[in-house]
């Protein structure tokens, strides 16, 4: 008794100690030199770059639907079909070189660009030596802020970015009475023309490219001032001897759906941003602010995560703790380091939220923030990897709501993927994506350039593999699992299936086998290649790994789906449960690793970062157990040095297979310090890490390595697959003791929990629907069945 009343005395210690949430701010004290170290706001539409300048403060700002291109044509392609046996014929007579030839012969256009919007430059006319310089990030209010002192007067900028209202905001005040005196001035980079009129300024100007009949854009920023005066001069605004300034700016662009022209068929984006910058009247400052807090709040405050030891520290920079986090001799208190950590976790909760909220248009490679004209890879939808990492973390984050732009972006793929399924591969029934896409949904294979004569210039190894749309509809798949929703589940189906349908078309009995198996040929493994036995290096091959990994995941998830809403079999079920029965097995080569390829070749690469032929483990589930060690084999040959993007995935594999020390020391290793300006150096040693503003660096910058990395912290707290529900199942050491509330489990649960030592003291089960589930922990199991809105302690 003596005992149980000590723990249970521990136990209400623990959770007592967690009564106030430790802060969550990024901060630090100098403005952003590099794009790298500026501040990213948004509102899942328009964002900004906060960069804080005392002398010219750089807002960078841009919309998710600022793109180059147009529709995409549904002719593309036509006739390429007519290669694929040609390449199949070569494959099987094992000549592969021809085959990797005769590949380039299936590709198309190359796909859109994301493009930045414009700049707000505010031009400080006051001059004198800058004191007390201050800059943060609150991620739990979504604020960014910057003060300082200059001649004895603190002046202080406030900056976010409101979903309800659309628009982004900046209040600067000053300590003193018409203390403000700046010019603002708007530009971009595409082509543009600014005018200035009282209290505001407005642009307007369209995506830059081959094609100028591309997206166009309107811009207005509005001023409201206390004191002083405002006035316009040809494109700028200035501000003399203000007391304080209210700054509003809006957006709106003519994209108009993935299948509508934008100039013909175009939204009336100067229309819709003039009612959205009268709507700045509407409500004070002070109203927008908190109709903003209160709608980020809804979704962030959802999950709290505290680490044992864990301490708010205010005497370092967030740059000097991520340099010194990475620096094994600075002996960083750990404290320090569980803060940092648990920072970077809701670093990219906040980072979702603020990217992922426009119908049909999800997260690209940089979110939504980018400085550049033409964005690293196009800034687009990469989805042989990269757009599926974007989301790993939103269910079991308790972020469901932000998976809901990739429905209406997949419908578009599904669209348009029937007829690259026919034109490409001769499929005439289902639909199918490559690699690339962008906002018109693209998913024909690229080449390059914009017409056919310059197709056909890009590797095999990346640009003909045709498994992105089989990959990216699981999404949805996962969704309804965390939240079991018949209407949800029937609104889905059909494009669960329909990819279903082109994969069990696509596979081809394989005549090279002395048993009945189905295999894809062609095949890629993105992006690696390979050395056959007689030391060929290629890329094309047949029975690929890691396509037939992604098949067995999506038949599993369609044969879900169907006998959720339907009793019966039907004709298709059966195809696709003899399909499963016969695919390619999965085998382990001469060194006891998983194969990546049919055959047991070397990699040319071993340490290549895409780890395709895992996707079975992680963030699949139908890897059998028994090649849990070839896949630990795997990993290990990999080693633990990666880009940005193939680390985060790495900490989700090693939890998988629950060694939760590994898993945080690859963790550890995404939180290197990576310094802007080397990685702007010619020559620099690129590799992956963090950038001073914890921006994933892949490097240069990409947003799926900050959503991989807390995705992989989700993993080592709690794992629902294979029907139970695992609390700890990967816990590292580090995190001896600690406490999460709100992480989501498959079946529509909610898991709250404390533990000490690495176990659990107390969990509270909350139920979002009718369940019965299995909770494992402490080396025990319960069967809990619970209504719902019910609750259930467990200890």
């Amino acid at each position: 008794m003596k005992k149980l009343l000590t723990l249970a005395f521990t136990a209400l210690s623990f959770l007592s100690s967690f009564a106030q949430t430790t802060p969550m701010k990024l901060w630090y004290d100098r403005p952003a030199t590099f794009f790298e170290e500026s501040l990213p706001i948004g509102n899942g539409k328009i964002g900004a770059l906060v960069y804080g300048g005392t002398a010219n403060d750089t807002i960078f700002l841009n919309d998710i639907t600022y793109w180059t291109g147009k529709p995409v044509d549904h002719r593309e392609g036509e006739g390429k079909a007519s290669w694929i046996p040609k390449i199949r014929e070569a494959l099987f007579q094992e000549n592969y070189p021809l085959a990797d030839s005769l590949q380039r012969y299936v590709q198309g256009e190359e796909s859109a660009n994301y493009q930045p919007l414009g700049s707000l430059h505010l031009i400080d006319d006051n001059s004198g030596t800058v004191s007390e310089y201050y800059r943060e990030l609150d991620l739990d209010s979504a604020l960014a802020k910057v003060r300082f002192v200059r001649n004895g007067v603190r002046f202080q900028r406030e900056y976010f970015a409101n979903h309800p209202d659309k628009l982004i905001a900046i209040r600067l005040t000053a300590n003193r009475p018409n203390a403000i005196s700046l010019r603002m001035m708007l530009t971009a980079q595409v082509p543009h023309h600014v005018k200035a009129s009282p209290g505001q300024l407005t642009m307007t100007g369209h995506a830059t490219g081959a094609d100028t009949a591309s997206i166009h854009a309107c811009t207005i920023v509005r001023v409201f001032n206390e004191d002083g005066t405002v006035t316009s001069s040809d494109s700028s605004l200035i501000l003399n001897k203000v007391t304080s300034a209210t700054i509003y700016i809006v957006n709106e662009t003519s994209f108009n759906g993935y299948d509508k022209h934008p100039v013909h068929e175009g939204a009336d984006y100067i229309g819709n941003a003039t009612n959205d910058a009268w709507h700045v009247q509407n409500h004070t400052y002070q109203e927008f602010r908190q109709r903003h807090i209160d709608d980020y709040q809804q979704f962030f405050k959802r999950v709290n995560l505290e680490l044992g030891g864990i301490k708010r520290n205010t005497n370092l920079p967030t740059d000097r703790l991520l340099r010194s986090y990475s620096d094994d001799e600075a002996q960083l208190p750990d404290g320090q380091k569980r803060y940092l950590e648990t920072l970077y976790f809701q670093y990219g909760r906040y980072l979702l939220i603020s990217c992922s909220r426009t119908p049909g248009v999800p997260a690209n490679l940089q979110g939504l923030w980018t400085p550049y004209l033409w964005s690293p890879w196009r800034g687009n939808y990469t989805m042989n990897i990269n757009l599926e990492e974007n989301y790993w973390h939103a269910e079991a984050a308790n972020l469901g709501e932000m998976t809901m732009p990739l429905e209406g972006f997949i419908r578009g793929l599904a669209d348009n993927g029937r007829y690259t399924a026919r034109n490409f591969y001769g499929v005439e029934d289902g639909w199918c994506a490559a690699h690339n896409s962008d906002i018109w949904c693209k998913t024909a294979p690229v080449g390059q350039g914009d017409d056919k004569a310059t197709w056909g210039r890009f590797n095999t190894e990346w640009a003909n593999w045709n498994m992105g749309g089989a990959w990216i509809v699981t999404a949805l798949a996962e969704h309804a699992r965390f939240n079991p929703d018949t209407s949800y589940t029937k609104r889905i189906h059909s494009l669960i299936e329909e990819a279903a349908i082109f994969a069990s078309k696509w596979l081809v009995k394989n005549p090279k086998s002395r048993q009945t198996e189905y295999i894809t040929a062609p095949s890629t493994s993105p992006e690696n290649e390979y050395v056959t036995d007689k030391g060929y290096h290629g890329t094309t091959c047949y029975g690929g790994t890691a396509d037939l990994a992604i098949i067995r995941e999506l038949f599993l998830c369609e044969l879900e789906q169907h006998h959720l809403l339907y009793p019966d079999n039907t004709e298709f079920t059966f195809v696709l449960s003899a399909l499963t029965g016969v695919l390619h097995p999965y085998t382990v080569g001469k060194e006891g690793d998983l194969n990546e390829w049919y055959h047991d070749w070397q990699d040319f690469d071993p340490k290549h970062r895409h780890q395709s032929h895992l996707i079975g483990l992680y963030p699949g589930h139908n890897l059998p157990a028994k090649f849990y060690p070839a896949a630990r084999k795997t990993l290990e040959q990999k080693g633990d040095e990666s880009t940005g993007w193939s680390t985060g995935w790495r900490i989700n594999l090693w939890a998988r297979l629950k060694d939760g020390n590994q898993a945080y020391r690859i963790y550890k290793r995404l939180l290197s310090f990576v310094s802007p300006q080397d990685d702007h150096s010619k020559g620099a040693i690129h590799r992956g890490g963090t950038f001073p503003n914890l921006f994933d660096a892949h490097p240069p910058f990409q947003i799926d390595g900050n959503f991989g990395g807390t995705a992989g912290v989700c993993e080592m707290l709690l794992q629902s697959h294979m029907g139970k529900i695992e609390l700890l199942p990967a816990l590292p050491d580090a995190w001896a003791d600690g406490n999460v509330t709100g992480l989501c489990a498959r079946g529509g649960l909610v898991v709250d929990m404390s533990w000490r030592a690495g176990k659990v003291v107390s969990a509270v089960i909350y139920a979002k629907n009718d369940v019965a589930a299995t909770i494992v922990f402490n080396g025990k199991e319960i069967v809990l069945r619970l209504k719902k809105g019910q609750k259930r302690k467990i200890k």
